[in-house]
């Protein structure tokens, strides 16, 4: 190899005031992995998974629409579950697998030349067959007839609602003769995409490396920063010289008291005077998502309530991250978290009168750490099936943007300890579907966090004076500016444990990147 083929950057070296050159190691992606995206093994696994022997799917793809009154509109989003079978990523496609001939066929739209003058070009048919593993690309002035001719053949017709049904002259004369199924095709399609392929491994971890260095570049930059919009504008720069250009979820840059609310997106408040600043934030990488967090001191001083409560929060994280292998019980993991947090807060004298089991089982411990601990990844950031997982941050399993109370978390203590006396009992196998086993090749975060949220915490207080009686007000007092501390990585279960795809810096790394004192 010569030199000026090795991969490297600059890194500033901040303890001697000077440049050191990092040389990266070569890039995994596509090592061992076939380049084309696995259209074909996709399609097959979801017709496998739907004990059906014949029939066509069909779905269709998204077009590029306006916004009301307006020649503009949003950017361009591809439908997810039709990238699945496809890896095509422009507006106005269809596809159509046919289950018995074992045929994937692509249709794409014919770009006029007068098109092509405004827009550029679209993707033609051999570019297509170059990037995915299909049978065929076909005109999409073709499909019609393709499908007339096709569905007076077969049995059934599978699509995922029925809003997305083929529409042409023809289909209604094949209706009464067909079994339409708008109910069978998403819950295969999620199953086959919880468990991730080598292929889409690879685009995870891809986009997880992509996001680490745009965290570690704000980390390097952090104290020329005055604002938290610098911050999301660090990180975006970053991305954007990566080549990644598409966030899988708005960037969190929450300082101080922002920094207690899980969904924070102004992103426009200085940082002066703030102890904490949460940086939720992962690119995407070929519409494949990453989700990372970390939490950053403002200052060069890290005050005692701050160091120890970002402390807490990573050995949270890691222990449960420890525990990651196939088998395991989410949920269980969830749990564990809490106990660990309702040590930690005993222990730092915010919870007292109770010991950590008491207050654990009472449901306390959610006043502080009401989300769940992570969710699946893949297409979607908060990826299929993360409802049976366990909501991410901000989300419940029992409602969108609903917190974790005390009455579900003593519903989850009392499931997982009557699922661990009996583990062959039916009730206890049964809590272990409800709440998602780990399998190898699946992808989940783990984020774990505590925060000090005055308005939720009051109020949750308020709801019993048990919950009152734990709470240690007059030390709480001294936590409020603290605002929240999350640490997230995106973890792959593997057949012995886990890998962490996630290389972004945090805990002791991240603090001495930062030149923090405490």
């Amino acid at each position: 190899m010569e030199a000026t083929d090795i991969e490297h950057s600059l890194v500033i070296e901040g303890e001697f005031d000077a440049l050191s050159i990092e040389v990266k190691a070569p890039d995994s992606l596509h090592v061992g992995v076939a380049k084309k995206f696995p259209a074909k093994s996709n399609a097959r696994k979801v017709a496998k998974a739907l004990g059906a022997r014949d029939g066509i799917i069909f779905l269709p793809g998204q077009w590029n629409m306006n916004w009301e009154d307006s020649d503009q509109g949003p950017p361009f989003r591809q439908r997810r579950y039709f990238y699945y079978l496809t890896g095509v990523n422009f507006p106005g496609c269809s596809v159509t697998y046919d289950i018995e001939a074992d045929k994937l066929t692509i249709w794409i739209p014919y770009t006029a030349p007068s098109t092509i003058l405004w827009f550029g070009n679209t993707p033609g048919p051999e570019e297509c067959l170059a990037r995915s593993d299909v049978h065929d690309v076909q005109y999409s002035n073709k499909l019609s007839e393709y499908l007339a001719s096709r569905l007076a053949k077969v049995k059934t017709l599978y699509v995922l609602r029925p809003s997305q049904m083929p529409k042409f002259v023809e289909f209604d004369n094949l209706k009464p003769r067909l079994l339409i199924d708008t109910a069978s095709l998403q819950p295969v399609m999620d199953e086959a995409r919880v468990i991730k392929s080598e292929y889409e491994i690879e685009m995870i971890r891809k986009a997880n490396a992509v996001s680490s260095e745009a965290h570690k570049q704000v980390a390097m930059s952090m104290y020329g920063l005055s604002n938290e919009c610098e911050i999301e504008a660090s990180f975006l720069s970053s991305c954007t010289a990566q080549n990644a250009h598409t966030q899988a979820y708005p960037i969190i840059a929450g300082s101080g008291p922002n920094a207690s609310t899980l969904h924070y997106d102004a992103n426009n408040q200085p940082l002066a005077g703030r102890e904490l600043l949460v940086l939720d934030a992962g690119a995407e990488w070929d519409c494949y998502a990453s989700d990372i967090t970390r939490t950053l001191p403002v200052g060069s001083t890290f005050s005692p309530e701050a160091r120890a409560i970002y402390d807490l929060v990573h050995q949270m994280q890691e222990e449960c991250i420890q525990r990651i292998r196939p088998g395991v019980v989410f949920r269980d993991l969830h749990l564990h978290a809490t106990l660990v947090a309702v040590k930690g807060l005993l222990r730092l004298g915010i919870l007292h009168n109770g010991t950590a089991d008491e207050i654990f089982k009472h449901g306390t411990g959610s006043a502080f750490f009401p989300h769940g601990l992570g969710h699946h990844v893949g297409l979607d950031v908060h990826d299929v099936l993360s409802r049976d997982l366990l909501r991410p941050a901000g989300e419940s399993m029992w409602g969108k943007r609903r917190p974790i109370g005390p009455s579900s978390l003593r519903a989850m203590v009392k499931q997982a300890m009557a699922g661990n006396a009996n583990a062959n009992d039916a009730t206890a196998a049964s809590g272990d579907r409800q709440w998602n086993m780990l399998w190898p090749n699946m992808i989940v975060t783990v984020e774990p966090g505590l925060y000090f949220c005055r308005p939720y915490i009051e109020a949750y207080l308020l709801r019993s004076n048990q919950h009152k009686n734990y709470v240690n007000q007059a030390v709480l007092e001294r936590y409020w500016g603290v605002g929240g501390v999350r640490v997230e990585d995106c973890i792959l279960v593997t057949d012995n444990g886990f890998e962490n795809l996630t290389t972004a810096p945090k805990g002791a790394e991240l603090l001495r990147i930062l030149g923090v004192h405490h």
